[in-house]
């Protein structure tokens, strides 16, 4: 049978002083209360203090995402210029200090600092997760498998994390280098069955180094509190469509997927290091340059790649009616991702005489605009 393939979106958000432009290391209490009274579980603390996280609730289809993502954006956006602080959609700051950072006091997090020390206090990043509902615990398993391949390409999509404390990296993603020092990351293992998968998750637990599947940080994992598997190897989308984009087409590519099956077909199972590879260049070039096609093991322009994505999904795109999503790929290519404007702004700035502190603010700037610009009232 076709899983359900319900959505639900996770996307992390930096909070920011409007005069200097950095991090605000410690929200009044009153703003995370508030946030609390209006949106209840859908909004919780991070880490840092200087982060806030929101999730939709399960949602039928793109449609049912956007209206609810529209909602949680424009909520902590006017919440948060309320309390004197302006949102930022965006991977990484462009020149705050890991350091200067505070960890919100929860048991939760107290733990994770005691485990990880300086790998968890160095986590200033934000990712976006999209979890798609898959019934069967076998399908969530081989359905994962084949969509390893497709991470690269999701992620080269949403880059927007060219900058990191006051560095230009030269890199489009620079949140998964600094994500990569914590332990079990990455892009999984092939699993033959779910019970293999448990097996190994039983190992680790019972071995004392984990507490359960949560501290799993895959690229993408199953859920360990839904019947989803979670993809998480994307940066955050600064603009709202781009995060729906990407979301429509994760949706689509398990469908299709699930639809082949249905006639004893499956996606080549590639090994872990030739998808490593496209993640790589992922990282470093984003959407602007080329990624490895596996099946003709050669480099083709990544536009390239995303015009046959969309051509194997239409059929699914079409049943799922997020056809207009899913082209979105097209703009976003076409107009470059956050990271890509981030980098342009950046140089822009610096023709037009800014000194760095200055450049590095006018990137703050446009982040803050472009994180609301498709919110109602600022559309495309």
């Amino acid at each position: 049978m076709m899983p359900a393939l319900t959505l639900g979106i996770e996307e992390e958000y930096l909070l920011v002083d409007p005069e200097t432009r950095d991090l605000v290391a410690e929200p009044s209490p009153d703003f995370m209360a508030e946030l609390k009274e209006r949106l209840g579980e859908r909004v919780t603390p991070e880490f840092l203090k200087c982060q806030v996280e929101i999730g939709t609730p399960v949602c039928a289809d793109i449609s049912e995402a956007r209206h609810h993502l529209t909602a949680l954006r424009s909520v902590i956006i006017n919440t948060a210029e309320k309390y004197g602080m302006r949102l930022l959609a965006s991977s990484t700051h462009p020149f705050a200090q890991w350091g200067r950072q505070k960890h919100t006091a929860a048991p939760r997090y107290d733990l994770l600092d005691k485990d990880m020390g300086g790998a968890i206090r160095r986590m200033l990043i934000c990712g976006m997760h999209v979890h798609a509902g898959i019934e069967e615990k076998s399908a969530r398993i081989d359905l994962m498998n084949q969509m390893r391949y497709f991470l690269p390409h999701l992620l080269a999509l949403s880059t927007s994390s060219p900058f990191w404390g006051g560095h230009d990296m030269a890199m489009r993603c620079a949140r998964l280098g600094i994500f990569d020092s914590m332990p079990r990351t990455g892009i999984p293992e092939r699993y033959e069955s779910w019970s293999e998968y448990e097996r190994m998750i039983n190992q680790l637990v019972e071995a004392g180094v984990m507490e359960d599947s949560t501290k799993l940080w895959w690229d993408i994992r199953p859920s360990a509190k839904f019947p989803t598997v979670e993809m998480r190897v994307t940066d955050v989308c600064t603009r709202m469509n781009d995060a729906l984009c990407i979301a429509a087409i994760y949706q689509s590519i398990l469908r299709m997927l699930a639809r082949i099956k249905q006639r004893n077909l499956r996606w080549r199972i590639y090994p872990r290091l030739l998808i490593e590879e496209n993640r790589w260049r992922a990282q470093r070039y984003g959407s602007t340059n080329s990624m490895i096609d596996l099946g003709r093991g050669q480099c083709v322009p990544f536009g390239s790649l995303i015009e046959e994505i969309i051509e194997i999904t239409a059929e699914d795109s079409k049943a799922l009616d997020c056809e207009k999503e899913v082209a979105h790929a097209r703009t976003i290519i076409k107009r470059g991702t956050s990271a890509c404007r981030q980098v342009e702004t950046f140089a822009q700035s610096t023709k037009d005489g800014a000194d760095q502190p200055e450049a590095f603010k006018a990137v703050v700037d446009m982040l803050i605009e472009e994180t609301k610009a498709d919110l109602p009232d600022d559309g495309e």
